[in-house]
């Protein structure tokens, strides 16, 4: 997209948050603009005065500006094996970049409908406050601090993961204790800078911080010696360790809680619920054992519940036969066209990250059933 049209899609957004703004204030509602989202603006639920401010923001939020431009803007990242990567004929691919596919999937049916904006650590929160991107997929964690800050809405944990750190196989560096006065690359503007400041000082190891924007400099950098550690998420430690031409070790220490996933703006209920959900599918997909090459054999299940999930129609006890309607804003078949454009979680995850080394089994990625955090509402 160039500038001049995503100008115009900030301009029309604004316009629509006017409309919205001025529609609660002649109801005289003193409650968010948001807060009657979740019904998809019907006007059936009882309320007095929430049906108007209901249909206002279904048609001027962030989820009627994508499905009217036919095309989702997705910040990412493009220097990160397995999570966002751009390739030799210049296309994007990933982890991250695979759940911006099944956004697109979800919400207009087309898995690549989408556009990626790659963004350095510093110009995430920036870019989604400014309305360019609709949602940011791009290896950034939730923290107490970006929840109440920087304007974002963290939504379903697409990755657990936590900072390590690595070393060049010959550095005598062993563990945590022997980074004592080293020097340490890290990418500014990110947790993993605040978290190595935090713990390092409260263990008394003295370390040089060597700071750079982006991966593009700062992997080149470790390679030549221009600092003894490398500090990241464990995960983008192994992704690069996997396509170096040096011997590296990471250190058995995991210093962080990193949970990773799409983060929206503040403000759009309807559209937070609507990733999230897709998101969630691929999950819930997962656990139902529907993938991209089974999806169809499960459109006649006798299980109702995957009937519902599926977005086909079920027979009541009455003999009545309907397909149940979720209230999102999203065609009732929208994890459908997910699973079988994209794949469920396993798929997706085995897909882009299992070629750099990292495994679902005993990892907290892995489904709640098998041990893991990966765990979904109900779809009903």
């Amino acid at each position: 997209m160039n500038k001049s049209s995503k100008m115009l899609r900030i301009l029309a957004m604004l316009l629509s948050f006017v409309l919205v703004v001025s529609a609660c204030g002649s109801d005289g509602d003193e409650g968010s603009a948001d807060s009657g989202s979740e019904d998809g603006g019907s006007d059936d639920s009882g309320t007095d005065d929430g049906g108007s401010d209901d249909v206002e923001l279904t048609q001027g939020g962030t989820l009627a500006a994508v499905t009217s431009a036919g095309t989702l803007q997705c910040g990412g990242n493009d220097t990160l094996p397995g999570f966002g990567i751009v390739d030799a004929d210049g296309a994007f691919g990933g982890f991250d970049v695979d759940y911006c596919s099944v956004i697109a999937a979800a919400v207009l049916g087309d898995a690549g409908a989408f556009e990626i904006t790659p963004l350095v650590a510093a110009q995430r929160f920036p870019t989604l406050q400014s309305g360019e991107i609709d949602v940011l997929i791009r290896n950034t964690t939730w923290t107490a601090s970006r929840d109440g800050a920087e304007q974002a809405n963290f939504l379903h944990t697409t990755f657990y993961d936590g900072q390590g750190f690595m070393v060049q196989a010959d550095s005598g560096i062993a563990s945590l204790e022997d980074v004592a006065d080293a020097s340490i690359c890290v990418l500014t503007g990110t947790t993993t800078l605040l978290n190595l400041n935090a713990v390092l000082g409260d263990l008394g190891i003295a370390f040089t911080p060597v700071e750079f924007e982006s991966n593009d400099e700062l992997n080149p950098a470790f390679q030549a010696g221009q600092c003894e550690v490398w500090t990241s998420d464990a995960s983008q430690l192994a992704a690069f360790a996997a396509n170096m031409e040096i011997d590296t070790a990471i250190l058995p220490e995991i210093i962080s809680k990193e949970p990773l996933g799409p983060v929206v703006a503040d403000g759009d209920t309807e559209w937070a619920q609507v990733v999230n959900w897709a998101v969630m599918a691929t999950v819930q997909a997962w656990e139902y054992g529907i993938d991209s090459s089974n999806v169809d054999s499960f459109l006649t299940s006798e299980d109702s519940s995957i009937l519902r999930f599926l977005g086909e129609p079920i027979t009541d006890g009455d003999g009545n036969t309907a397909v149940a309607e979720v209230g999102l804003g999203l065609d009732p078949k929208f994890a459908y066209n997910i699973i079988s454009q994209v794949g469920n979680y396993e798929e997706i995850f085995e897909k882009n990250l299992g070629p750099i080394g990292l495994t679902l089994a005993g990892s907290p990625n892995d489904l709640w059933t098998n041990g893991g955090l990966q765990y979904v509402p109900p779809f009903r």
